[in-house]
């Protein structure tokens, strides 16, 4: 044997010592939510939003189509039950106008809440296996239905059209309560999903707690009927706020109750803060609940 070739095995059997090692603990810190990180793994949200939204239509006829279907039917029984039996007001606009815009942010909410809860044990073969962000779940099962919730606006916008209805000024305020809407759904996300992890029975109780909240909010009917001495804590119902804003950004309302606004503002805030911590906190223990 060569000296090179001695030297060169004598090469290869050295230890590699440049090899980085890293650990991955849980932070015994106060929960803190990791933008930097969030942003790392932002191609890994889209992939998560774009596989919703492939398995939400995979095998349909109509496909995309039951994102006007599912509004316009409830839209059609409000009409008749509410406008047509029960002589419901619509402050002065016209009844499937009034109920359907206020369906679009309550449809895209439902929705959102019904796939985000189960977002954490749905992937559970990803949470066991493999790090990232665990908040991209609900956040991916949230932003899927954005989607629905444009073809579903296009619809009203021809409804709009048809009634006769030419958006104002107002509407430069729909981005915000767009963005209230998506805060919403995830505030309440966060926190059920947790929940849902240690207590499978939230998964069954979501239908019938959707339907309760349906009509805790103004979509058949309009804030004004709420008497004033219970105007503050039905306010406290976040969806109010967003309803009352949508209707008034898209069919110009003249005078919305900005005071529900602001306070169901501030509850999706305190919501959405609260759910963080509390997510961050008991993700830890994913992984062995799940």
């Amino acid at each position: 044997m060569s000296v090179i070739e001695s030297e060169s095995q004598a090469t290869k059997l050295q230890p590699i010592a440049d090899i980085s090692v890293l650990h991955i603990e849980p932070s015994r810190s106060w929960p803190s939510v990791n933008l930097h990180e969030l942003w790392a793994y932002r191609e890994l949200l889209y992939f998560l939003v774009w596989r919703d939204v492939k398995v939400r239509y995979k095998q349909t006829v109509i496909g995309a189509a039951w994102a006007i279907f599912q509004p316009l039917m409830t839209m059609v029984v409000f009409t008749v039950v509410f406008r047509k039996f029960g002589d419901m007001p619509s402050d002065g606009l016209p009844y499937p106008l009034f109920s359907y815009a206020a369906l679009l942010p309550w449809e895209y909410f439902a929705k959102s809440l019904n796939s985000s809860i189960s977002s954490v044990v749905a992937n559970s073969h990803l949470i066991t296996k493999v790090y990232f962000p665990r908040l991209l779940l609900p956040i991916s099962a949230t932003l899927s239905g954005i989607i629905d919730f444009g073809i579903s606006f296009a619809f009203l916008l021809a409804m709009m059209i048809w009634f006769g209805f030419v958006p104002t000024w107002n509407a430069l305020a729909l981005p915000f309560f767009l963005l209230l809407t998506i805060l919403t759904a995830l505030s309440v996300s966060f926190w059920l999903s947790v929940i849902n992890v240690r207590y499978r029975d939230v998964g069954q109780a979501i239908p019938f707690l959707i339907q309760l909240w349906l009509f805790a909010s103004p979509v058949a009917y309009p804030v004004s009927v709420v008497p004033a001495k219970w105007r503050l804590l039905y306010s406290l119902n976040p969806m109010a706020g967003v309803i009352e804003g949508f209707r008034w950004a898209l069919l110009g309302k003249e005078s919305p109750d900005f005071g529900v606004i602001a306070v169901s503002t501030i509850v999706v805030v305190a919501l959405l803060f609260g759910g963080i911590v509390y997510f961050k906190r008991m993700e830890r223990t994913f992984a062995d609940v799940v």
